[in-house]
């Protein structure tokens, strides 16, 4: 793994697992949806995660589950810009999900330090707008597009294809002149794949970690952990929980989590497992 990821303003060490927290501002995500649409809500919550633990903000302006519609990139920008504006010198590395050119330049102009991109920077001109500078580059594997991507998503070999995929993204951004030392690969977890290829996928890590490192894993109230639970969205922290360290006992250097405090304290008590640590 390398020991430190390029992000915007930012240079983050990698020697213990990062949490990213989740800042969405769109009236219709699938978990906390409408909660924080309002910019002055969505710069409070901001805060409070930091202050629960979050090393990055990850801020979303259009919803991301399946079927969801698309968004304009007026209507986005007008969601995240306010905030992103608000937390500028929070301190910590703010991250913006977003799939539009357009609205990557206005965020990254207004002090963003990564880019968070569900379609892996495959639209046109993404590649163009991230590839100079400095942000930090989160390439994600997705079947499809959100509206159809859980409609029987099949793979030949998921793991081996998830990685060509990342891979074939680093070297279209290696060659636009961006520093690898700016990548982090999401796998996709519940991005055109089915309860049991999640699973497969979150299994096998080490092995997609061959292809492509660091890795940033995103389950946090997924419907995979429903699907392993059984309970609601607004009862999966313990399974979220659990997803989140499995992940980071399998390599992975980033966690995007709904629930900061939770999963801050769960992977300090691993470190300390992890390193033997002797409290006096």
């Amino acid at each position: 793994m390398p020991s430190t990821l390029l992000c915007g303003r930012f240079e983050l060490s990698l020697e213990r697992p990062l949490v990213m927290g989740i800042v969405n501002t769109t009236p219709d995500s699938f978990s906390d949806g409408g909660r924080h649409n309002d910019p002055d809500a969505a710069i409070a919550h901001g805060r409070r995660l930091i202050a629960e633990g979050a090393d990055i903000l990850d801020i979303g302006g259009e919803s991301t589950r399946p079927g969801a519609p698309a968004v304009s990139a007026t209507e986005e920008l007008a969601r995240v810009l306010p905030v992103a504006e608000g937390l500028r010198d929070c301190g910590i590395p703010l991250s913006v999900d977003t799939s539009k050119p357009g609205v990557m330049r206005a965020v990254l102009d207004a002090g963003a330090d990564m880019i968070n991109d569900i379609y892996g920077f495959r639209q046109p001109g993404a590649i163009e707008a991230v590839a100079p500078g400095r942000c930090g580059l989160c390439i994600m594997h997705m079947k499809g597009e959100p509206r159809t991507m859980q409609d029987d998503p099949r793979y030949t070999d998921l793991v081996d294809e998830v990685g060509v995929f990342l891979q074939t993204q680093a070297r279209a951004l290696r060659a636009a002149g961006a520093d690898p030392r700016r990548f982090v690969f999401d796998p996709g977890f519940g991005f055109g794949k089915t309860a049991n290829q999640n699973y497969q996928l979150l299994h096998s890590l080490p092995t997609l970690r061959v292809f492509c490192d660091p890795l940033l894993v995103g389950v946090s109230r997924k419907s995979m952990i429903g699907a392993a639970t059984g309970r609601a969205v607004t009862d999966r922290l313990p399974g979220s929980i659990a997803a989140a360290l499995a992940g980071v006992a399998r390599g992975a250097a980033i966690v995007r989590v709904h629930d900061v405090a939770a999963t801050a304290d769960a992977l300090k008590v691993w470190q300390a497992i992890e390193q033997g640590v002797l409290f006096k």
